[in-house]
Parts: C-alpha cells; sequence; structure tokens
C-alpha cells in the first residue's frame, strides 16, 4: 500500500465532512454536535460523538472572541455554607481577573445531564469547575474538542491523570479525627460518613477504620453510618444512635453540617455536649466556632482549594501547562469544646 493509499484510509487530518460522509448525517450536524447545539437526536448524537473520538478529532484553533470572559461553577447540589466557601475562593481568583462567575447545581447528580452540557457548551467558558461532581469521559471528549478547559473539585470517583483536580488530604482527615477521639479514651465512636458512592467519603471513612486498627481496637459495624453530607442526615442518624442504651460515647460527623444535626439530636435527647457525647465535625465552617459548645473539626481549605482550581483552570484557558494534575492540600485537626474525655 502506497503511502497515498493510505493517507486516503485514514485521513491525517479529518474535516467535518470527514465525520459527516462517515456517519452518513450533513455537514450542519456534525457542526451543531461540535457546538453543543441541542435540536440533534441522541442517537445521532452518540454516533457523531463516537466518529469524532475514532479520528481523534480537535478544533485546530480557537479564535479568543469565540470563548466568553466567564467561568462556570457547577455545584451537585448546593449548600449554602459549604458552598459559599467554594464560591468565595473562586471569586478571589476571577474578580481580579476581570471574569464573571456562572452558577449552576445538578440536583444531586454526579455528573451533568447531557442538555445541561450542550446549554453550557453554547456558551463557550473560558473554563469550568466541576464541585462534587466531573464530566463523563465522553463528556471530557466534548469539552476538550471545544477548547473548554475544565478542573474538578473534591471529585466524586477517582479521576485519571488527563483530568485536572483539587481536594485535601481525606484520609488523613479521618485517620485526625478519630485518633483525637481514641486519644481522648473513648473506645465506641460512631460515624456519620457521606453518600457511599462519593470518593471524599469513603477516604475518610477509611482514615476512621485505620485510626481504630492501629489501636487495635475493633470498630462496631452498626456504628458505621452513612448520610448526605447535609443537617437532616445528621439529625436523623444522630437520633438513632444516641436514642439506644449502648450509644456511642463520641461520634465523627464527616461534615459540619452533619455535626450540627447530631448536636440537635443530642440536645433533643437531653445530652450534654461533650459530657455524655464527644462530637467532632470536618470541614471548619465559619458557624463551627460560634456553635454552643464551640464544634471540634477537621480544617480542609475549602476557600484555597477553589483558589487552586480556578487558578489551573485559567492556566490551561490561556494554554499553560499544569505543573500537576492532582493536588490535595492539607487537612489539620481543629479542637474547641465539644470533645472531651468519656465519663464512663
Amino acid at each position: 500500500m502506497t503511502v497515498q493509499d493510505q493517507a486516503e484510509v485514514v485521513p491525517a487530518s479529518p474535516t467535518i465532512a470527514t465525520i459527516a460522509d462517515e456517519v452518513g448525517v450533513s455537514v450542519t450536524t456534525v457542526s451543531k454536535v461540535l457546538n453543543g447545539r441541542a435540536d440533534v437526536a441522541p442517537d445521532t448524537r452518540a454516533r457523531v460523538e463516537a466518529s469524532l473520538e475514532r479520528h481523534s478529532y480537535r478544533r485546530r484553533t480557537r479564535r479568543a472572541a469565540e470563548s466568553t470572559g466567564r467561568i462556570d461553577l457547577v455545584f451537585h447540589e448546593y449548600d449554602s455554607a459549604w458552598s459559599m466557601e467554594i464560591i468565595q475562593g473562586v471569586e478571589a481568583v476571577t474578580a481580579p481577573a476581570g471574569l464573571d462567575m456562572v452558577l449552576s447545581q445538578l440536583g444531586g447528580r454526579h455528573h451533568p445531564p447531557q442538555q445541561w452540557l450542550d446549554a453550557l457548551l453554547a456558551r463557550r467558558p473560558l473554563g469550568v469547575l466541576f464541585v462534587l461532581c466531573s464530566p463523563t469521559q465522553a463528556q471530557q471528549h466534548q469539552l476538550r474538542r471545544q477548547g473548554i478547559s475544565f478542573v474538578v473539585v473534591d471529585t466524586d470517583s477517582a479521576t485519571t491523570a488527563s483530568v485536572p483536580t483539587v481536594g485535601s488530604n481525606n484520609w488523613n482527615g479521618g485517620l485526625l479525627a478519630t485518633r483525637h477521639l481514641l486519644e481522648l479514651g473513648h473506645r465506641r465512636i460512631a460515624i456519620i460518613s457521606g453518600p457511599e458512592d462519593v470518593l471524599c467519603a469513603r477516604t475518610r471513612l477509611s482514615g476512621f477504620r485505620f485510626a481504630h486498627e492501629e489501636g487495635d481496637i475493633p470498630v462496631d459495624p452498626t456504628f458505621v453510618r452513612h448520610g448526605s453530607f447535609y443537617v437532616g442526615a445528621g439529625y436523623e442518624q444522630g437520633m438513632a444512635l444516641l436514642d439506644r442504651p449502648d450509644r456511642p460515647t463520641a461520634i465523627f460527623a464527616s461534615s459540619d453540617m452533619q455535626a450540627l444535626g447530631v448536636l440537635r439530636a443530642a440536645r433533643r435527647l437531653g445530652l450534654d455536649v461533650p459530657g455524655d457525647v464527644s462530637i467532632i465535625g470536618y470541614d471548619n465552617l465559619p458557624v463551627t466556632a460560634w456553635t454552643d459548645p464551640a464544634l471540634t473539626t477537621v480544617n480542609q481549605p475549602l476557600r484555597d482549594m477553589a483558589g487552586t482550581a480556578a487558578r489551573m483552570v485559567l492556566d490551561l484557558a490561556r494554554g499553560d501547562d499544569l505543573s500537576l494534575s492532582r493536588v490535595d492540600l492539607v487537612t489539620t485537626l481543629v479542637v474547641r469544646e465539644s470533645t472531651a474525655p468519656p465519663r464512663h
């Protein structure tokens, strides 16, 4: 086979017409898929996407005028206190750069629906920050073909090195919280983790288990609970744990919002904190310094995480290479008034 024949079989530089001819659609349809237009049938879109991927199609140039001076910040779900820390961290980077920020949320989903992504592609932002959610592999290809950079903050599942991610050392955070309670003398420690399908929740639980293992202290399986990271889950699981005759002497809530729910449950049951039960949270939200008692917690540098991710997405938008594709910031223990040695 000659070089010319090879070029005819596998085009060195595929065009939109190449894709259209292979799939059996018009050039206009391929263009609509590339531009994130919603008026393409799902089956047709899937076939076009598959062809684009087979040919490793990439836009060769992208004029600056095509993109807007905006960064999209998308949460899996809004939570006022936790989300506000992320928003302020991103705003500290985007405001000085003269960029706008567009907020959205996915209603609890951890991957964007295609309709949401189509609308985003039509807006053509400079970049996207995904918080506790991430694009699917096919959606990653779509974003890259459009030249839209993206970074994931505290991802819900393990990402490859090709997906820039900023998080914190969740395993160490779970270890620090549990070691603190064990060092106080607690041996009946419960944990209210986050959703089982969220990596940061599973990692904090792993740190909790390791702290017990290194002390050769068994974990009561009935003391391992899962919540949603929100106050209601903390209250519900806190009531279930504390309203039993063999209640735990300490509870590690793997988010501050869940810890607030546990505090309310303890009050409802007439229990003293930390006299009857010690409570420790996770995140170090500003409100935790003002609870009664002030909450012991693990400091997760949310604003720094968000700011780091925002700087990464801007670097990518400028065409710069990242020195690291995965950044994990340090977690530290903040001891306040809600933890103490058990009474008996």
